[in-house]
């Protein structure tokens, strides 16, 4: 207090030396003792209190940090604590460790990115709705042949073998002559096309557009080998007996030095009509007839029309359909619809059930499967050939 006492002679000095009145009860001397000692002593207690303030905050920060690290130890949850969170928890520690609004907490944000051990698990992947399918061959067999059912496991019928006609004009009283109609019974067997997957009865149900996958799947599937059986099948075993194992073959003697390939369809279609069973189709392999379709003149001019052309797809007035299944550098021409014959017996299915032990591993068996029957009534009605080797377009 001696700087005090200083400052208070110095002051009671100056009171005398103005020549003011000094009154023992209004002693200045004492009246600025009394009022330095109460202002000593409020200054004392606010840094008191400020004192015990912050050794509380720092005995809170020290508990925070003690926080943080058992936190971190301990993966602090599933994921990455964001900025947001972490300034909400430690505002929310703050809060009852000092009341003054000017508090403050220092939080470490390290570099936002989009990896996993940052926000990489806030961005949800954009999902697309359906299944990118694998591509399917065109179909067009089926389309082109006569069509019939059948309730049994096999299909009976006769067909006439020969003809021998010995009309003549024959005078009055004259013995008229015989002619001779010869006719075979021929059968032809139901068959049997069929494959099956599994599945788990969990991802059908959760993934209904699976189950629908699958059975377009095992359909495509039957008719993609139907059409192979159609068109190729041998009839052996348990194979359709097709299209050109039975077929009557181009007569090679009709081709003509310079003949196109145009020239040999026109030389097929004639042979099916010197038979008496004019064609209504053409059958090509796809190759060969985008290769025809891109055949130009002398002159550079496409003679199909040309990229930008509407025109049918006909050659000499017959429709052409064509498949991969044709092996390439063939052809065939025929009354397709009066020459054969599908006959359904059941239409292609899909099916599901329990095979095995299933049952006790969750599991379904779909199973695909189609049964028909298929007769060639009139072979000599199909011309198959080859294009000659090294013909032009």
């Amino acid at each position: 207090m001696t700087h005090h006492n200083r400052y208070f002679t110095r002051a009671a000095a100056a009171l005398l030396a103005s020549g003011a009145a000094i009154h023992r009860k209004d002693d200045p001397l004492e009246l600025l003792t009394k009022s330095f000692e109460d202002h000593h002593k409020t200054v004392d207690e606010i840094l008191a209190k400020h004192s015990q303030k912050a050794e509380e905050l720092q005995a809170r920060m020290f508990e925070l940090e003690q926080k943080g690290a058992r936190r971190s130890m301990a993966g602090y949850g599933s994921g990455p604590v964001s900025a947001g969170a972490e300034v909400s928890q430690r505002m929310q520690d703050l809060a009852h460790v000092y009341d003054d609004k000017r508090a403050k907490a220092r939080i470490e944000v390290k570099a936002i990115t989009s990896d996993v051990a940052s926000a990489g698990a806030l961005a949800s992947p954009d999902r697309q709705q359906g299944i990118t399918m694998l591509p399917k061959q065109r179909l067009t067999i089926r389309d082109l042949l006569g069509k019939g059912r059948t309730t049994s496991n096999s299909v009976e019928y006769m067909e006439q073998t020969g003809f021998t006609n010995n009309a003549a004009m024959v005078a009055e009283g004259g013995l008229k002559p015989e002619s001779d109609i010869s006719f075979a019974f021929k059968d032809t067997k139901v068959k049997t096309i069929a494959h099956w997957v599994k599945a788990s009865r969990q991802i059908l149900a959760d993934a209904p557009l699976l189950q629908t996958t699958i059975d377009t799947e095992l359909r495509y599937g039957l008719a993609l080998i139907e059409e192979y059986q159609l068109l190729m099948g041998d009839g052996t075993g348990q194979n359709l007996f097709g299209l050109i194992p039975q077929a009557t073959d181009y007569e090679t003697t009709r081709n003509l030095p310079g003949d196109t390939r145009f020239d040999t369809l026109l030389h097929a279609i004639e042979q099916a009509e010197v038979a008496l069973l004019p064609a209504s189709g053409i059958i090509l392999n796809t190759s060969d007839w985008f290769a025809m379709l891109g055949i130009k003149d002398g002159d550079g001019r496409y003679i199909s029309g040309g990229p930008l052309a509407n025109v049918p797809e006909r050659v000499w007035r017959l429709p052409v359909v064509w498949t991969n299944v044709m092996p390439a550098g063939t052809f065939m021409v025929g009354a397709f619809e009066t020459a054969a014959t599908i006959y359904d017996r059941e239409d292609a299915t899909v099916e599901l059930g329990y095979e095995g032990d299933d049952f006790i591993r969750n599991l379904l068996t779909i199973l695909g499967e189609e049964r028909l029957a298929f007769a060639v009534k009139r072979p000599e009605a199909l011309i198959h050939g080859e294009f000659p080797a090294g013909v032009e377009e």
